[in-house]
């Protein structure tokens, strides 16, 4: 999912560059979207891998 976000990312920096205002934001929007979603399920994933290794220590 990062790479998507850095793909976007690019993909807009690069649209910006050659003047495609229009191309560039919808892109910088997808990846600071696909950056967030990220982050959401990375931190959800830590929360689940500390309570099963909470459950095995039990």
């Amino acid at each position: 999912m990062l790479k998507l976000a850095l793909f976007f990312l690019v993909v807009s920096l690069i649209a910006g560059l050659f003047g495609f205002g229009g191309i560039s934001a919808a892109a910088a929007g997808i990846a600071k979207i696909l950056f967030f979603i990220a982050i959401i399920l990375f931190v959800v994933f830590i929360v689940i891998a500390l309570m099963a290794g909470q459950a095995l220590t039990r």
